[in-house]
């Protein structure tokens, strides 16, 4: 890799691609390809199939998905499955078609089973059931995994999958019906801010641990991969550190300064109890996550009070 190689990025608007892009950015990196999806729709494979063949970048990352917290999850199985494969697969075909040597698979701690052992090596894949509520999303990841696995030992081809834990950041989806626990608390305490301290309603127990990772670190982490060839195609890429829900939740009221009350919806379901990764491989190998979580959620909630318009 050097500055001029031509990097395409799918999903460079989303929180992960929009991150890769200022990563590669600082580094000098000037040939870099985005589309959003009115320009392109990654499901439709004749669609992506004449872009790579037009384009041939030399290196793909891809950060496109369609994503989701336990809600949007749970209720939207079918299209969480059918459309992330789409995705994937078309980029994953075309790549091996066009000859195209690095592709960067981004995937989520989801694919690991939902009682595996603390912490998830990479090696615990498919080695129990998953989180029912996100079944569709992770089998869909998966088979990206598998992917690129094969592809990688077929064809010598340096295909390599990342999966990060709980990510977060500038450019999060912060609405309310299909965001993430971090970004949904992060909003649901700033309205009720707003609104004399109103208590806030939370899911679940606030007894699950989660680990987050800031999404500049993952940035980085892609930029290692891109600049170096991983001797295995699967790496867990997180902190090594979690909090429990209840923990994050008191972090994120007491940066964003609300003062009401917090009611948790035992009711509601809290999904894998822990999810934890272990990040030596990555580790080892000389890339490490920086970014604090105290020092991440006051950064995050500086850009969202600033840039957010709900």
């Amino acid at each position: 890799m050097n500055t001029s190689t031509k990097i395409y990025i799918a999903g460079h608007r989303g929180m992960v691609g929009s991150a890769v892009w200022r990563a590669l950015e600082k580094k000098g990196y000037t040939n870099l390809l985005g589309r959003t999806s009115n320009e392109l729709d990654l499901r439709n494979q004749a669609e992506v199939k004449h872009f790579i063949a037009s384009e041939k970048p030399d290196a793909i990352i891809d950060a496109a998905a369609k994503v989701g917290g336990i809600l949007a999850n749970s209720k939207n199985q079918y299209e969480f499955l059918m459309e992330n494969m789409q995705i994937q697969n078309n980029l994953i075909q075309e790549a091996h078609t066009n000859n195209i040597e690095k592709f960067i698979f981004l995937g989520s701690s989801c694919i690991y089973p939902k009682l595996a052992s603390q912490p998830l090596k990479e090696e615990y894949l498919l080695t129990g059931p998953l989180e029912p509520t996100n079944e569709g999303y992770a089998i869909a990841k998966i088979a990206g995994v598998k992917l690129c696995k094969h592809i990688r030992n077929q064809y010598h081809k340096d295909f390599v999958s990342l999966m990060p834990t709980n990510l977060y950041g500038p450019n999060d989806n912060f609405d309310l019906q299909s965001s993430h626990v971090l970004p949904a608390m992060m909003r649901k305490f700033h309205e009720a801010k707003e609104n004399n301290n109103a208590p806030v309603k939370l899911w679940g127990s606030g007894t699950p641990m989660r680990e987050f990772l800031h999404v500049d670190d993952l940035a980085k982490a892609v930029l290692f991969a891109l600049e170096n060839k991983l001797p295995e195609h699967l790496y867990n890429v997180g902190t090594g550190s979690d909090v429990t829900i209840k923990q994050l939740a008191e972090t994120i009221q007491k940066t964003v300064g609300h003062t009401g009350s917090i009611n948790w919806n035992s009711n509601k379901p809290d999904g894998t109890p822990r999810k934890l990764l272990d990040v030596s491989k990555m580790n080892n190998l000389g890339w490490k996550a920086k970014i604090e979580l105290q020092k991440g959620i006051e950064s995050t909630y500086g850009w969202f009070d600033k840039s957010f318009k709900g």
